[in-house]
C-alpha cells in the first residue's frame, strides 16, 4: 500500500513538472526572469517527483528485502534512471525540452505498474556481485536510450532548419532546443556515458559469471557486444572522421535498437508471448558460478524461492547481459 501511495504521488509530481515545462516551451522562455522563476519550480518538483519515484521502489525493498524484475518493473526502473539523468542534465545544459517527451513516458510506466498486479515470480534478492551486473546494465540501458531520443531530436531539429530556409514560420517548439552543436555535443556526451556503463557491465559479467554464453542467455550476450561493437566505432568516426548529423543519428538509432534487443527484447518474448515464468523454467536452471569473489562492499544477487535460505543458482533468462 504504501509503494502505491508513493507511485501515485510520484505520478502527480511527474504531471505538475510537465505542465509546468511545457507552459515554459510554448511561451519559447522569451524573458530571462521567467525562465529563472518557472526552472525553480519545476526543477523543485521534479527532484520531489523522482524521490518519491525512487522510494516507491526501494520501499519494497527495505521490507522484504526483494526487488522485482519482472518486465514492467524493469520499465519503471528505466524511465526512473532516464528521468534521473536527464534532470542532472537539465542543471548544466538547456534541454528541458526534453522532459515534454520524456516525463509522459515516465508516468505511463508508473501508471502500467500500478495496474499490471505483477506477481512476485520474478522477485529477486540483492545481496551478491550479480547485482552490480543487473543495476549497471539498467544504468548502460537508460543513458543510451535518452541518447537515442536525443538522436531523434537532432535529426528533427536539423531537417526543421533546412525546411526554415524555405519556410519560416515552423514549430516554436524546435526552437526552444540548443544550438545543433550543443545538441550534438550531449549527444556524444552522453554516448561516451553510455559505453563506459556497457563496457562495465560486460565486464562485470564476464568477471563474476560463467557460461555468459549459455543456450538461454547467449543471444543477449551477443547483441550487447554488437551495440558495445557499434557505439565504440561511432564514437571512433567521431575522433577520427568527425561524424555528425544523420551519421551520427543513424548509429546511434541502431546500436540502441540493438541493445534494446538485447535488454527488453528476450524478456518481454518469454513473459509475454512464450508466456514462462521462473517456476515454469526451474527445471531447466543452469548453474551459474563466480570465477571471482566479489569484495564484501557489492551487492550479492540471488533468487528468493520462498524459502528461508539463499540458493547460488540463477535462471539465465532473467540476466541483463
Amino acid at each position: 500500500m504504501t509503494s502505491n501511495l508513493l507511485n501515485l504521488a510520484a505520478i502527480a509530481l511527474y504531471l505538475l513538472t510537465w505542465v509546468l515545462i511545457t507552459r515554459c516551451v510554448k511561451a519559447n522562455m522569451k524573458t530571462l526572469d521567467q525562465r529563472t522563476k518557472s526552472s525553480e519550480i519545476y526543477f523543485t518538483l521534479w527532484a520531489f517527483a523522482l524521490i518519491a519515484h525512487f522510494a516507491s521502489i526501494v520501499q519494497p525493498f527495505i521490507t522484504s528485502n526483494e526487488i522485482s524484475f519482472h518486465f514492467i518493473s524493469l520499465g519503471s526502473y528505466v524511465m526512473l534512471f532516464i528521468s534521473l539523468i536527464l534532470y542532472i542534465s537539465t542543471l548544466n545544459h538547456k534541454i528541458q525540452a526534453l522532459a515534454v517527451i520524456i516525463l509522459p513516458f515516465t508516468i505511463l510506466s508508473i501508471v502500467v505498474l500500478l495496474f499490471s498486479n505483477v506477481t512476485s515470480n520474478n522477485d529477486i534478492q540483492l545481496n551478491s556481485g550479480l547485482g552490480l551486473h543487473i543495476l549497471v546494465s539498467l544504468f548502460a540501458y537508460s543513458t543510451l536510450m535518452l541518447a537515442a531520443v536525443q538522436a531523434a531530436l537532432l535529426a528533427i531539429q536539423n531537417n526543421f532548419l533546412h525546411k526554415r530556409l524555405k519556410n519560416p514560420n515552423q514549430s516554436n517548439f524546435i526552437r526552444t532546443l540548443p544550438a545543433l552543436e550543443d545538441m550534438e555535443y550531449f549527444l556524444f556526451h552522453l554516448i561516451g556515458i553510455g559505453l563506459v556503463l556497457l563496457s562495465l557491465s560486460l565486464l562485470s559479467g564476464f568477471y563474476y559469471l560463467d557460461n555468459l554464453f549459455g543456450s538461454s542467455v547467449a543471444h543477449k550476450t551477443i547483441l550487447s557486444i554488437i551495440s558495445w561493437v557499434i557505439f565504440s566505432l561511432l564514437l571512433f568516426g567521431r575522433w577520427k572522421y568527425g561524424w555528425r548529423g544523420k551519421t551520427a543519428v543513424r548509429w546511434t538509432i541502431t546500436g540502441f535498437i540493438v541493445l534494446a534487443l538485447s535488454f527488453f527484447g528476450s524478456k518481454f518474448i518469454q513473459e509475454f508471448i512464450i508466456n514462462k515464468d521462473v517456476s515454469a523454467i526451474t527445471s531447466t536452471y543452469q548453474q551459474i558460478t563466480f570465477k571471482n569473489t566479489p569484495p564484501s562492499f557489492l551487492p550479492v544477487l540471488s533468487i528468493n524461492k520462498q524459502t528461508t535460505h539463499l540458493i547460488t543458482r540463477v535462471p539465465e533468462s532473467n540476466l541483463l547481459g
